[in-house]
C-alpha cells in the first residue's frame, strides 16, 4: 500500500521504545531505510527487536544514540545518517518527555528540560532536514510527534503543554515557510496510549475508568494507531497535506465532558 515509500531513508527520534518503536517498526514493513535514534542504553532490547523486524521485512535498519536536546547530537544524528545511505527523505521528531509537577513547585531546570527536549529538539532535528532538503532540491518530509496537549490544559505538566503548544506553531510557521518548495511537514497529536511508561498507570482501574471518560471511543488507543498515521503522513498518499495536525485520540479533543459521562 505505502510501495512509495521503499528505500526512503527516514530518522525516527526516540526510537527505543513506545511510539518511537512502532513507528520504525511500520517503515520497516514498508522496506525503507531506518535510523532509530534513542538517547538510553536501557532501550538495548527493544532497539534490537526494532532492527529485526525491519530487516526480516526487507527494510534497513541502523542505531545513533544521541541526546536531542543537544544541537551537536542532532547534526551528528543527521549527518550519520547520510554518511551511511547517502541522503535524508523523511524526519520524524519523535521523542519527548514528562513528568508531573505542580507549576508552582516546578524549577527552571524542570522547566527547561522538558521544553529542551520536546521543543527545542524537534525545532534542530527540522532545521538541519529542511537544510539537507534544500541544498537537494528534494521533496522531503517532516513529522512531528504532539500531543493532544498542544489543545487541551494539562495541570501539573505546563512545560509539557508548552511545548507541545509551541511545536503546532513551529510546525505551522515551518510549513508555510517552506511549503513553496514541496517541503511537507505535519504533525501528529497522539491522546492516550498504551506504551511501556503508561502501562502501569493505565493499569490501575480507577485511573482507566478517569481516562474512558475523556475519551468518546471508550478506548485506550495503541502505539500502532499513532504510527499508521505517522505513515500516511509521510506517504505521497498526503501529498497535498501541509501544516496539519492530526489528533489520534480516539475523541479526546471533541469535548467529551458534553457526553455526561454515558457511554
Amino acid at each position: 500500500m505505502f510501495a512509495d515509500l521503499k528505500n526512503k531513508v527516514v530518522i525516527i527520534t526516540g526510537a527505543g521504545s513506545g511510539i518511537g518503536k512502532s513507528i520504525a517498526e511500520n517503515f520497516g514493513k514498508a522496506q525503507a531505510k531506518v535510523v532509530l535514534n534513542y538517547r538510553s542504553d536501557k532501550h538495548h532490547d527493544e532497539l534490537n527487536e526494532a532492527k529485526e523486524i525491519i530487516t526480516n521485512a526487507g527494510g534497513e535498519a541502523i542505531t545513533v544514540q544521541g541526546d536531542v536536546a543537544v544541537e551537536e547530537d542532532v547534526k551528528n544524528l543527521v549527518q550519520t545518517t547520510i554518511d551511511h545511505f547517502g541522503t535524508l527523505d523523511i524526519m520524524i521528531n519523535n521523542a519527548g518527555f514528562e513528568k508531573a509537577i505542580p507549576s508552582h513547585e516546578m524549577s527552571l531546570q524542570e522547566w527547561q528540560k522538558v521544553i529542551d527536549i520536546n521543543l527545542t529538539g524537534a525545532f534542530i532535528g527540522s532545521r538541519e532536514a529542511i537544510n539537507h532538503f534544500l541544498k537537494e532540491d528534494k521533496q522531503g518530509v517532516i513529522i512531528n510527534t504532539a500531543s493532544v496537549h498542544d489543545r487541551i490544559p494539562w495541570p501539573n505538566y505546563v512545560n509539557y503543554a508548552a511545548s507541545k503548544g509551541g511545536l503546532k506553531l513551529m510546525m505551522e510557521t515551518m510549513s508555510m515557510e517552506y511549503a513553496q518548495y514541496g517541503i511537507r511537514i505535519n504533525n501528529v497529536s497522539p491522546g492516550a496510549i498504551v506504551t511501556e511508561h503508561t502501562k502501569e498507570k493505565f493499569s490501575d482501574p480507577q485511573t482507566r475508568d478517569e481516562t474512558l471518560d475523556m475519551i468518546p471511543a471508550r478506548k485506550i488507543g495503541e502505539p500502532q494507531d499513532v504510527a499508521n498515521v505517522v505513515l500516511f503522513l509521510a506517504s505521497d498518499f498526503s501529498s497535498y497535506v501541509h501544516g496539519t495536525t492530526i489528533y489520534v485520540d480516539g475523541g479526546m479533543t471533541n469535548y467529551p465532558a458534553f457526553m455526561g459521562g454515558k457511554g
